[in-house]
């Protein structure tokens, strides 16, 4: 039976309205990303998804509840699901960081193993939250056709996305922009030869054993309400 897994993205903050670098700052919901939460749950419960986990960050943490409410299902969190560590750049303005550090963002985007000062790169986000979804694989072999979801952070779901697909590292920045409470979905496979036959295993590959017996597959991405919640 295919198990399907959403990774979904939190709410708007009023720090994504102002165009300003969350990283790991716990910051809230603004009342658009409260609703967003709410329209999205009532969404991906029709899915009956079977488990729930987030990020600690409250942002992911107060979206992922909005769909458990939805449900009836408790919502476990996990500190590797937080998005990117954006060092000395958190809290600033997307203006503020290219004054004081001309085309560094362009280069993070554009260069995985590039970090902003103080910070961790896209390799290092995709390692931690990779370990996550392996976790959850070698401990749920009832593992049913209703999708486990996931609640994270842009960054962080980027990163995860082109691990489990087991991209070269290069081709990392080529996920990015997914919009607040929209989704990836991807599927497991059984993998058909077990790491033969290949010329050279990704940089960040499968963590433990389970894990390693299956081949993820992108299905969606950026999926979204249509219409989106917006303000009025």
């Amino acid at each position: 039976m295919t198990r399907r897994l959403i990774l979904l993205r939190h709410g708007q903050t009023h720090y994504n309205a102002a165009f300003r670098m969350q990283g790991q700052l716990d910051t809230e919901l603004s009342e658009i990303g409260v609703q967003q939460a709410h329209a999205v749950g009532r969404v991906l419960a029709r899915r009956r998804p079977w488990t729930i986990l987030s990020s600690d960050l409250q942002r992911a943490h107060e979206t992922a509840r909005a769909l458990a409410s939805e449900v009836g299902l408790e919502v476990r969190t996990d500190p590797r699901l937080r998005e990117t560590d954006l060092g000395d750049w958190q809290g600033m303005s997307h203006s503020e960081v290219d004054g004081q550090w001309p085309d560094a963002r362009m280069r993070w985007r554009s260069t995985p193993r590039w970090s902003p000062p103080e910070g961790e790169s896209r390799l290092d986000v995709a390692r931690r939250t990779r370990e996550v979804v392996d976790e959850l694989v070698d401990a749920s072999t009832d593992w049913s056709e209703h999708p486990a979801v996931l609640v994270a952070h842009g960054g962080a779901i980027a990163a995860l996305t082109a691990a489990l697909i087991e991209l070269p590292v290069e081709q990392y920045p080529i996920f990015n922009g997914l919009g607040n409470t929209c989704w990836v979905q991807l599927s497991a496979h059984p993998r058909p030869e077990l790491w033969s036959g290949q010329t050279a295993t990704p940089e960040i590959g499968p963590t433990t054993d389970g894990a390693r017996q299956v081949l993820w597959r992108l299905d969606q991405w950026n999926a979204g309400l249509t219409p989106p919640v917006e303000a009025s």
